[in-house]
């Protein structure tokens, strides 16, 4: 039997390609009726997606991928002004070797084309795929509530807005349900260099497609999910949460690292160890660092904390190899018996081990559904791009995590440190074994898993995505 043909092409760097390749596995998994062609584009910041090793990513007997030809990135001034800028560009150089692959590859196989998923970043994708006459679909890998912001960005501004401003007051977006402060909207929503714009024109885009993929769970973001039901807003597939429990990168695993933790973590007492981990991108100066680890042994808490040192100009953070450079003194020495320093950390297998009890994150969407997945409440650090409202939504509208800080950003630098005591008290607050927010991440876990079951909410979402996708043959 002939397949129908899917084509993804998903925006370069891991959370933005781990999802959405797992959102791949799980479409392939509920229907063989599909076959899976990723166009995949080289990050301009990193080595995770090497386009001469396609051994790095999941194999499957029914995804193909195809590497774009690496072109050269902008220049790294622009970055600095507008980082969404910088990558909008980025992506349209590669518009047209993208559509020479469809034209040439993928159509060439004489395949029926379904549908063709772009990113969010890969939205200006969208017009060329309207040329072949091939129907197109978004997936984010954000949740529902930012889904809303960015929608609702794109219709302030065709009603007269402009970029907001830091005086501005509490915004009432439909998404949340409580009034959004200024100081945990997105960056790039203050940014007159071109940020702004950019996603101005990525929910102009969106609202161009047959449908927006979600990766999120309508139990999660029920109120998100129905304000999006409002007549201008394509349909709204919930399909998450999108985990993927086995694929480690290859490019920053290290297997003697990964022994070292979980063997650290199975001599520890079930959920008494809190976890710092901030992400592919997340990392501090010293001057935080060092409020970080008296913080901690302050706490008297079990630790692991995964700790990065920042790159000097574009770049990933890369490990430490003398941490004491910003330790304070002895502070190895002192805390030898309760914790475990580590460079890269295997996140969702350290977030499932029986020992964690806590997490204190980015609030990047994806490192938030792993937590929830596995019911260990979180701590909100946020550092950039939509981290800070995600930060918010978990806090004040769902009452899944525990305060530290909803509008921290990292391009601040050390000039508002997080202080030491502030980081004791939220990490003290988030292991207490009785506390409701760990009730309630752990009623929320059940829900996650239920929903992508059958007669989940989820399950039956994909479903209706599978129907509609097939109609277009």
């Amino acid at each position: 039997m002939k397949k129908a043909k899917l084509v993804f092409i998903p925006a370069p760097g891991a959370g933005h390609l781990v999802s959405m390749i797992e959102f791949t596995k799980q479409l392939l998994s509920r229907d063989d009726r599909f076959s899976v062609t990723i166009i995949v584009i080289k990050s301009p910041f990193e080595l995770s997606v090497n386009s001469d090793t396609s051994s790095s990513l999941p194999s499957h007997p029914h995804i193909h991928y195809i590497h774009v030809p690496t072109v050269s990135p902008p220049p790294p001034e622009l970055f600095l002004k507008s980082p969404e800028k910088y990558y909008t560009f980025y992506i349209e150089s590669h518009k047209s070797s993208v559509k020479e692959i469809i034209l040439n590859q993928v159509l060439a196989e004489s395949v029926s084309l379904a549908g063709l998923v772009v990113d969010m970043f890969t939205t200006s994708m969208v017009d060329m795929v309207h040329e072949l006459g091939v129907s197109s679909y978004v997936f984010f890998s954000s949740g529902a509530g930012f889904l809303g912001f960015v929608l609702y960005l794109q219709n302030r501004h065709d009603r007269g807005g402009a970029e907001f401003e830091e005086s501005d007051p509490e915004w009432d977006i439909p998404s949340y349900a409580h009034p959004v402060p200024s100081r945990v909207i997105p960056g790039f929503a203050f940014n007159k260099e071109g940020g702004y714009m950019s996603f101005v024109n990525i929910g102009r885009k969106m609202r161009e497609t047959k449908g927006i993929i979600v990766n999120t769970v309508f139990e999660l973001e029920s109120h998100a999910v129905s304000s999006l039901s409002d007549g201008e807003t394509p349909p709204v597939y919930t399909v998450g949460p999108l985990i993927d429990h086995k694929w480690v990168n290859p490019f920053r695993c290290d297997q003697s690292q990964r022994d070292k933790i979980m063997k650290w973590l199975d001599d520890q007492p079930a959920k008494s160890v809190i976890f710092l981990c901030f992400g592919s991108s997340g990392c501090f100066g010293a001057p935080q660092l060092r409020e970080i680890a008296v913080g901690l042994e302050c706490s008297g808490l079990r630790f692991l904390w995964s700790v990065r040192k920042a790159p000097k100009m574009l770049g990933v953070p890369t490990d430490y190899t003398n941490p004491e450079e910003f330790l304070p003194h002895g502070f190895l020495d002192r805390t030898r018996d309760l914790g475990l320093l580590c460079g890269w950390a295997p996140q969702v297998e350290v977030l499932a081990h029986r020992s964690i009890g806590g997490f204190v994150s980015h609030c990047g969407w994806n490192s938030t559904l792993e937590s929830l997945w596995h019911g260990v409440p979180l701590v909100t650090w946020p550092l950039s791009a939509e981290q800070q409202i995600n930060a918010f939504q978990m806090v004040k509208d769902l009452g899944l995590s525990v305060e530290l800080r909803l509008d921290y950003r990292r391009d601040r630098g050390d000039h508002h440190l997080v202080v030491a005591d502030d980081i004791e008290k939220a990490v003290r607050s988030v292991m207490d074994g009785d506390g409701d927010v760990r009730k309630k991440v752990q009623e929320m876990s059940e829900k996650c898993r239920r929903a992508v079951v059958e007669g989940g909410s989820s399950f039956g979402s994909l479903g209706s995505l599978i129907e509609a996708v097939l109609a277009n043959m």
